[in-house]
């Protein structure tokens, strides 16, 4: 299969564009620079005809469009990406989306990131401190043996934050490590109640909902079947 470049890329992506799309997709929460309105199942068929390539990857991004920066996350080569990078991206992001998606098809998969988490929780931008509680949330849903008791302090302080797309994050990490064993699920669930115990408005929206999923019939009923 001939492989598609990064010309043609551009050229898909312009005969493609769906303006009112575009304009939607801020009803969603997601915001941009420059897009094209593209739906990511579009972008996810591109990405299999472009195959996994760094340097594709580095001009994608640098093309500066929503979905360039989609796409990149998905074609990059993990063991490709260095610390200047990993950190360019990474402040780069500015939604909830972009923040999800590096999260899934990339970050997971690079070992610094991972070490990063720590640090990125620590950071006054929305998005970057977004990233660590994403990456934890699909660490668990990709790894469910993994060791998240490290994250629980750091959990328990990033419920504080009242910003929209860190609070969703932290109630992500936090749903996700307690669907992944019957022991974990517990050792939520004792944290979820420990946030729920401080006097914050964030914090408690944040416990109240890793609550009601984490104690519900379905989520139980899984464990009872394991």
């Amino acid at each position: 299969m001939i492989k598609m470049e990064f010309n043609q890329i551009i050229h898909e992506f312009e005969d493609l564009s769906d303006v009112d799309y575009a304009k939607n997709m801020k009803k969603f929460g997601i915001s941009y620079v420059k897009s094209y309105g593209l739906r990511l199942p579009q972008i996810r068929k591109t990405a299999k005809q472009c195959g996994k390539n760094h340097d594709l990857a580095l001009r994608l991004w640098n093309h500066g469009y929503h979905e360039t920066y989609l796409l990149a996350t998905l074609v990059e080569e993990p063991d490709k990406v260095d610390s200047i990078q990993l950190n360019e991206w990474v402040n780069t992001f500015y939604s909830w989306d972009l923040v999800d998606q590096a999260c899934i098809n990339l970050l997971r998969f690079i070992p610094e990131a991972i070490d990063k988490i720590f640090i990125w929780a620590e950071s006054d931008k929305e998005f970057v401190k977004r990233t660590a509680f994403s990456l934890i949330a699909v660490l668990a849903v990709h790894n469910k043996n993994y060791d998240f008791d490290q994250y629980f302090e750091i959990i328990k302080q990033g419920s504080k934050d009242n910003r929209n797309f860190v609070k969703k994050s932290v109630n992500w990490a936090l749903r996700q490590i307690g669907k992944t064993n019957i022991e974990n699920n517990k050792k939520a669930l004792d944290l979820a109640y420990e946030i729920l115990e401080l006097d914050d408005k964030s914090s408690k929206w944040v416990a109240r909902g890793a609550i009601r999923e984490l104690e519900s019939e379905k989520v139980q009923a899984k464990f009872q079947k394991s």
